[in-house]
């Protein structure tokens, strides 16, 4: 399962209402935004009747469109509303009121988004079909064109593969550090993975432009990859305590002269199960190993639920749980972004290795075992 800083960044306003009222356990969302952000999309504001200084003007024609009704939102502070434009005979036009550039989504009917970029004074127009809404026609100022001619770039490639529009995004950030649009692309093709790239990703964010890196997705990025380099491999592990199931404070120095798997998992993400079942087998195999030792901690809120669930995948090893979901502070410390997640702690407490899967796991297991 996804972070919660990222998750929700690529699906469909529909969609993220929809995940968070149907998940009534989901702490994702809560970690930095809580459910603020519903807020001000949930409130259709009326558009029309401003001065055309202050104002941006969105018109135009999607053939075969017919009647419907768009939705324009924002994707960040710079425009915090939702605004609706009706659309007859595939035609529309609307006056909005964007606080400076920013970036929205143009969410159509059938559940479609479309970024586009809007501010004071700018006349945005829109051309198309129905039959292709992911590759329209959009003018107006230089972010929506350059952003535009990409998409159709990508529309007229035959089945192109996942490394082929990474490299394209990839060429296109380089070339756009001051676009808006290269934000649009970093998330989409970057950010918005079960193992993001940082490496990479820093490449990418260090030449952006200042303006760039001052909005809020790029600095979340940022931010990450500074989390990423002070628990990378090599790093000393940060200090930390957690309560284990009778409530007993637990800590790296309760593991003492061991190698200290760190698992991070909740009972509701089924991933994290999947990740229990392969972590049992190890452990039934290392259990007389007196050099490792392994360490749960759950991202639960509900103790029943933890507790159920360490009963139903037999799970013999310490567990903890401060019960506070995505915003456990040792989710920070450790950087964890995602579930299931593990690290691999060396006995003098320096971070041996991230992420392993169970092959990966025996194998540094059997590496340590040769050279004590």
């Amino acid at each position: 399962m996804e972070g919660p800083a990222w998750k929700y960044a690529g699906l469909s306003f529909f969609s993220r209402i929809k995940d968070v009222l149907s998940r009534g356990e989901d702490q994702s969302l809560m970690k930095k935004n809580s459910f603020a952000w519903l807020l001000p999309l949930l409130l259709l504001a009326s558009c029309g009747g401003k001065d055309n200084v202050s104002v941006a003007t969105l018109r135009g024609e999607i053939k075969g469109l017919g009647d419907d009704t768009l939705y324009i939102y924002g994707t960040d502070k710079f425009y915090g509303r939702m605004d609706t434009v009706p659309v007859r005979g595939g035609k529309f036009e609307a006056t909005l009121s964007p606080d400076t550039l920013a970036a929205v989504w143009l969410l159509f009917g059938d559940g479609t988004e479309y970024p586009l970029y809007l501010d004071k004074g700018e006349d945005i127009r829109i051309e198309g079909s129905a039959a292709n809404l992911s590759a329209l026609t959009v003018t107006g100022n230089p972010a929506n064109e350059e952003l535009s001619a990409f998409l159709k770039e990508l529309a007229g490639l035959a089945q192109p593969s996942e490394k082929v529009l990474e490299e394209k995004a990839e060429a296109f950030i380089t070339s756009h550090a001051s676009s808006l649009a290269s934000i649009y692309l970093l998330e989409k093709y970057f950010v918005q993975k079960p193992r993001p790239d940082y490496d990479r990703l820093k490449r990418l964010t260090e030449g952006m432009s200042g303006e760039l890196k001052d909005r809020p997705l790029v600095s979340e990025v940022l931010e990450r990859i500074s989390a990423e380099e002070r628990v990378a491999p090599g790093k000393t592990a940060p200090f930390f305590t957690i309560a284990n199931r009778k409530g007993e404070s637990l800590a790296r120095t309760d593991f003492k002269g061991k190698y200290l798997l760190l698992h991070f998992w909740a009972s509701w993400d089924r991933p994290s199960r999947e990740a229990n079942a392969a972590l049992r087998r190890v452990y039934l195999q290392e259990k007389k190993n007196k050099d490792f030792a392994l360490l749960g901690i759950s991202l639960d809120v509900d103790k029943a639920a933890w507790e159920r669930a360490i009963g139903q995948d037999t799970l013999e090893w310490e567990q903890g749980c401060d019960f506070k979901g995505w915003n456990s502070e040792l989710l920070k410390k450790f950087g964890i972004q995602s579930l299931p997640a593990n690290l691999l702690l060396h006995p003098s407490g320096r971070i041996e290795a991230r992420d392993l899967d169970e092959t990966a796991l025996r194998k540094k297991l059997e590496e340590a075992g040769r050279k004590e």
